[in-house]
């Protein structure tokens, strides 16, 4: 996986940087959204917004208005929530922890564990929906985690399969991959050096 994220990764902008701030904006902004409309609004973001005082102190209505062409407007409330709890009870610095940060509310697991791993290089699993289906199909031949427990299960593994250096380029591996090759339509299994493993292969082709 660090061989094809080295040769085919994708270069975004948000993984040019390792503040912890930006990665919480990156990742609320791709939440349900494609990358191409996330990169020039996430540059004007934080332009405006360049640290999490001043999306704390921000009027949400004007917030919201910046925000909307990306749609989903539930999310720049949410951000500023997020930012108003760790200005008061962290001091304006974001946690470094999956755990700290999922006490922080609207941040779910996956979320905790990207602005740990690409803001503060903490080695940690993560799971997204992509990864999801990437594990899915090549350890247990299903397309994606269908409950709970089937979600679970795939995070025990992630965490199982985690190399113990580089972390980073490892999940971001995982992330282009299922987003490039493995995709929910028409993946491109005759690109895929995993098939000879792979429980799905040829299912979905």
């Amino acid at each position: 996986m660090l061989e094809w994220y080295e040769t085919y990764g994708r270069q975004l902008p948000w993984r040019e940087t390792e503040n912890p701030y930006h990665i919480l904006i990156s990742e609320v902004m791709l939440q349900q959204t494609q990358v191409d409309r996330v990169i020039p609004k996430y540059h004007e973001f934080l332009e405006k917004y360049p640290n999490i005082n001043a999306l704390a102190e921000a009027r949400t209505e004007q917030l919201k208005e910046d925000w909307k062409p990306l749609g989903y407007n539930i999310r720049p409330v949410r951000l500023q929530t997020i930012a108003r709890e760790v200005q008061a009870k962290y001091g304006g610095e974001i946690p470094n922890t999956p755990d700290e940060l999922q006490k922080l509310k609207g941040i779910g697991q996956y979320t905790a564990g990207a602005i740990a791993c690409f803001g503060h290089g903490k080695s940690v699993p993560l799971v997204d929906t992509n990864v999801d289906r990437l594990l899915q199909r090549v350890f247990y031949g299903k397309n994606s985690s269908e409950n709970s427990a089937d979600a679970k299960k795939i995070w025990t593994l992630a965490e199982e399969l985690l190399p113990q250096k580089r972390s980073y380029d490892y999940n971001q591996g995982l992330m282009d991959f299922g987003a490039m090759l493995c995709t929910a339509r028409k993946p491109l299994c005759l690109l895929c050096p995993m098939t000879i493993w792979c429980l799905a292969y040829p299912k979905y082709t």
